[in-house]
């Protein structure tokens, strides 16, 4: 038998880039061969196993036959007679379907095997699927978006595009289940340049299927002198490229994807106004965590941020009341952690303008103040005052919280 490293670690090397593991394709061998050499069997589609001594993960060389629709739709076959070039030709993109040599070291010997041009399109910059077989798998189309994420300098072979939109104008996409396009979504907007994967989920006519809330936004109008890139989806694209480039969390990145989800549904009559949108971009978001299955993270921040946004971007306006209003609705108190990734998001917001990229953002410093004078009120103190009157204590505890916040922050006696 002989093993072969294959797909994303012959490419990282090619390009000079760490690779975060192996995988490891295994050709001429049986799985009754495979477990006597000591390898322990944990595939449950087709045979993978777990070497002895490094417990990295070994298959079998594998074709596949396409029975159903869905990425879960496959019969596989795996037996001795399998080649490389069959394993190889399966796979998704020509810069995956690379391999070289493994000695028993584990070290890589002889030359890249690159029988589907690899190297040829890591030289172009392309992306490019090395068979038809690339049709038989929707997650194919998430793959090559969340690469394009990552390698941003790269492009999609026309070619490509086109047999991508094909599979969406298939309804293969619709098969895809919720679980799998949350994770390969998250993925994407990890990587250093999220907005590519929309760009090409948009190009193909995925985006539409997958998130068409977020879909609507491209061709949505806002005010010109507040948003100098003027188209919706272009700002957002900007937010969360901004993000990424702070290198902030999954919760702030996928709530500065979906903070503006209302303004796709502003009424014609009113644009370039986007009046109440904070509240039609909740909603749209609660619907749109529901049906991807959003972790709860991910999910209350998002719609913290969708919900309160505006208000954050406005409170350089605010007294002492309105402030402590906002710390007290944004639940700071009880998750300060929660509360500075909101900032961040808006930050994010805020300088994802074409213009304002480098511009101060003072909120999030007269907020974080805001929020630690509130927090200096001892609630159980006050509590403890009202032992008759149970009844005034949140109302003290808020307007202690108002006057800690003035005092902070140089603003004066207020009514609350």
């Amino acid at each position: 038998m002989q093993v072969y490293a294959v797909g994303g670690a012959i490419r990282d090397q090619l390009l000079g880039k760490p690779s975060q593991d192996r995988d490891y394709v295994v050709v001429g061998a049986t799985p009754a061969e495979m477990e006597a050499a000591g390898y322990k069997p944990v595939g449950k589609d087709f045979p993978v196993f777990l070497h002895p001594r490094t417990k990295e993960e070994y298959a079998l060389a594998r074709t596949e036959r396409k029975t159903a629709a869905g990425y879960k739709g496959f019969a596989f076959y795996c037996a001795p007679d399998v080649t490389l070039e069959d394993d190889l030709v399966r796979r998704d993109l020509t810069i995956n379907a690379m391999a070289q040599a493994v000695d028993d070291a584990g070290q890589l010997v002889g030359p890249v095997i690159d029988p589907y041009g690899g190297q040829r399109d890591l030289a172009a910059r392309l992306f490019r699927h090395v068979s038809d077989a690339f049709a038989e798998d929707p997650v194919r189309i998430l793959r090559a978006a969340r690469f394009a994420a990552r390698f941003h300098d790269f492009s999609v072979a026309p070619e490509t595009v086109a047999l991508m939109r094909a599979m969406v104008e298939a309804g293969e996409v619709d098969a895809l289940v919720p679980e799998r396009v949350w994770q390969e979504l998250a993925r994407g907007l990890m990587e250093a340049k999220p907005s590519r994967m929309f760009d090409v989920l948009r190009e193909c006519g995925a985006l539409a299927r997958l998130l068409p809330e977020l879909d609507r936004l491209w061709g949505v109008p806002q005010r010109a002198e507040y948003h100098p890139e003027v188209d919706t989806g272009v700002h957002v694209m900007m937010v969360v490229d901004h993000a990424a480039a702070t290198g902030a969390s999954l919760p702030i990145r996928f709530a500065a994807l979906v903070h503006d989800l209302g303004k796709g549904t502003t009424p014609a009559d009113v644009l370039p106004r986007h009046i109440g949108h904070e509240q039609r971009s909740v909603k749209l978001l609660e619907a749109v965590c529901e049906r991807l299955r959003v972790p709860n993270d991910c999910r209350d921040l998002a719609v913290l941020v969708a919900r309160e946004h505006g208000n954050i971007h406005r409170s350089m306006e605010f007294g002492a009341a309105a402030l402590t209003r906002l710390v007290e609705r944004c639940d700071a108190l009880r998750k300060p952690d929660r509360f500075a990734e909101a900032l961040r998001a808006c930050e994010a917001d805020a300088r994802g303008r074409l213009g304002f990229e480098d511009r101060d953002y003072p909120q999030t410093e007269r907020l974080l103040a805001a929020r630690a004078a509130a927090a200096s009120v001892d609630a159980g103190a006050i509590a403890k005052a009202c032992a008759d009157r149970p009844d005034l204590i949140k109302e003290r505890v808020h307007k202690a919280r108002i006057a800690a916040v003035a005092e902070q922050l140089g603003l004066g006696a207020e009514p609350a």
